[in-house]
């Protein structure tokens, strides 16, 4: 999947100095006091594999737990969930 940027974004997270551009690129996201929301678009053969088999995986690098996290497959989530 390709992070997309999107109107609403208002910040731009950049890659650790651990990791190299191939690892982990910048990230536009929407953030305010309580969430960061990015935007991604998945290829071709993503999409059609979500179709068949109905998985999508999600990493979170963040150490030995995870954070709260959402995944949404609508077209807008802004003025619904979003403040």
């Amino acid at each position: 999947m390709k992070p997309i940027i999107f109107p609403q974004a208002n910040k731009v997270l950049v890659r650790p100095d651990s990791m190299t551009d191939e690892e982990c690129g910048t990230l536009h996201v929407f953030s305010n006091e309580g969430m960061c929301i990015s935007l991604w678009r998945p290829s071709w053969r993503e999409r059609l594999s979500v179709l068949f088999f109905g998985h999508v995986w999600l990493w979170v690098c963040s150490g030995p737990t995870q954070p709260p996290v959402a995944l949404s497959g609508t077209s807008d989530i802004f003025g619904k969930v979003v403040r």
